[in-house]
């Protein structure tokens, strides 16, 4: 008698920090193409109300459907939202501006920390990663992101400051940890917009490596144009300018994120 194969839990990882322009949302949109070149089936959940990720990824902000915010407080079914998006084997939910007002909304809703868990629950074993885009503060989406995941990834911006806020994320991501969601883990720390000709960006990144160790990745995102221009296009950069600098930093990343788990 065979013994049936057991399916691997997906892996969920929630991409956050506080700090707004350390390339959050660039980082969740090229993971998420880049682990879908690999064959890797991904499942980006925008829950930034910006909505970066979503119109990054070449989803769209108007939509019938609705977006997570529906799913959040309407309880609409998270698989009626899921968009197809253009990078292969990466599936998109969308966010849109009626997502800022879920933070004051979800304040009375019972279990409000663990809603979106709940929500993702019925389809997260369809996929290999799920990837959260979230927002940049430590309100109740951010919370729910912690609480759904089973990991996070910080990206750090190589600059002044870096670790500015990241001692309160941590913190956050304890508490969490300790009371909701005991699987949390940090997967990796990320340097992001990185320029190896400045003694500032190897100074940031030796500073940051004394505080975290092995747990920073060893790719660095680059600091490129074509990276910036490629969100104003709605494509990753992986299908943008395929064999730019910043493609294949991304791609590196994905292979230290499957080696990881």
């Amino acid at each position: 008698m065979t013994t049936p194969k057991m399916q691997k839990t997906p892996t969920t990882i929630a991409i956050i920090n506080q700090k707004g322009g350390v390339g959050k949302s660039t980082t969740a949109v090229n993971l998420a193409a880049s682990l879908g070149e690999k064959r890797k089936k991904v499942l980006l959940v925008d829950l930034d109300p910006q909505g970066n990720a979503t119109s990054g990824i070449g989803g769209s902000k108007v939509t019938e459907k609705g977006c997570i915010y529906d799913a959040l407080i309407n309880d609409v079914p998270i698989a009626d939202l899921i968009q197809d998006v253009a990078p292969a084997n990466v599936e998109l939910v969308p966010a849109t501006l009626n997502l800022a007002g879920a933070e004051v909304e979800l304040v009375s809703v019972i279990s409000r920390e663990s809603k979106l868990k709940r929500c993702l629950a019925p389809i997260k074993d369809n996929y290999d990663y799920v990837l959260i885009d979230c927002p940049p503060s430590l309100g109740l989406l951010t919370i729910n992101a912690l609480t759904a995941a089973n990991s996070i990834i910080i990206p750090i911006q190589c600059e002044y400051y870096a670790l500015e806020g990241v001692s309160k994320l941590i913190e956050t991501m304890k508490i969490v940890k300790n009371n909701i969601n005991p699987e949390l883990d940090v997967f990796g720390i990320l340097m992001t917009m990185y320029d190896g000709r400045t003694s500032l960006c190897k100074q940031v990144v030796e500073e940051v490596q004394g505080y975290f160790g092995e747990k920073v990745f060893k790719t660095f995102i680059p600091r490129t144009v074509k990276l910036a221009e490629a969100p104003s296009y709605g494509q990753p950069i992986t299908l943008y300018n395929s064999r730019s600098k910043g493609a294949e930093a991304y791609r590196e990343l994905a292979k230290e994120v499957i080696k990881r788990g």
